[in-house]
C-alpha cells in the first residue's frame, strides 16, 4: 500500500467513524457528518445518468422514496455488504412499500462499469436496483453535491486491476426530490426498513 492510499484510507476512516457517532438516524438538517465531508450540508438535487435502458434522471422517480448508493462493481466487500442489506430490507417490505421505493446504484468507476455490467451486477441483489454511470466529470459533480468522496487507488503495476476507495453512505431522497438523510455503511436490514417506512408514512 503506497503512502497516498494510506493517507486516503485514514481520512476515510476518520470521516466514516465520526459520522457513525454523530449522525442521527433521521433529519440531515443537524448532521455534523455532512459538514465533515463537504464543509457544508450536501445539497443533493436532480441529475441525469445512463442506465442499461438509456438516460435516467432522479426526477423520473418523483413521488417515490429513493435510496442512492455510490460504489462500483469491482468493490470487494463494502458494496456487496451494503447492497446485500438493502436487498434483505427490500424483501421485507410490503408490495405497496416496494412500489413506492426506488434504489439507485451510481458507479464511481465509470472507466470499467458499463451500463450493461452495472445492471448485471445489481440484478444479483434482487431489489429492483437501477445501475447508473456517466462521464467522470458528471459523476464527480453529482458526488460533490451529495457529499460523496472517492479516489482511484492507482499504482504503476496494477493496470486495470485497481481499487476505488469511497465513502459508503446510503442517501435518502424524499418523494419531492429533496435529500433528507444518510445511513452509514452496514446499516442493518431492519434499520433500512424502519427508515423507509418512516419516510413513506410522512410523505
Amino acid at each position: 500500500m503506497n503512502s497516498n492510499r494510506i493517507i486516503l484510507a485514514i481520512s476515510l476512516g476518520i470521516i466514516l467513524g465520526t459520522a457513525l457517532i454523530l449522525s442521527p438516524p433521521f433529519n440531515m438538517q443537524n448532521s455534523a457528518s455532512a459538514q465533515l465531508i463537504t464543509n457544508e450540508k450536501p445539497s443533493g438535487g436532480d441529475f441525469q445518468l445512463t442506465s442499461s435502458e438509456g438516460k435516467k434522471s432522479l426526477s423520473d422517480y418523483q413521488g417515490k422514496l429513493v435510496l442512492i448508493y455510490f460504489g462500483y462493481t469491482f468493490c470487494p466487500d463494502i458494496c456487496p455488504t451494503n447492497l446485500g442489506n438493502l436487498s434483505l430490507a427490500y424483501q421485507g417490505l410490503t408490495q405497496a412499500e416496494k412500489d413506492n421505493l426506488k434504489i439507485l446504484f451510481i458507479s464511481v468507476d465509470p472507466a470499467r462499469d458499463t451500463p450493461a455490467r452495472l445492471q448485471q451486477y445489481v440484478n444479483y441483489f434482487e431489489a429492483n436496483i437501477t445501475g447508473l454511470t456517466g462521464k467522470p466529470e458528471t459523476i464527480a459533480e453529482i458526488a460533490k453535491r451529495y457529499g460523496v468522496i472517492y479516489a482511484k487507488v492507482d499504482t504503476p503495476d496494477n493496470g486495470t486491476n485497481y481499487a476505488v476507495d469511497h465513502s459508503a453512505f446510503t442517501y435518502l431522497v424524499d418523494q419531492r426530490g429533496q435529500l433528507q438523510t444518510q445511513l452509514p455503511h452496514a446499516t442493518s436490514p431492519e434499520q433500512f426498513i424502519k427508515t423507509i417506512q418512516h419516510y413513506q408514512s410522512h410523505s
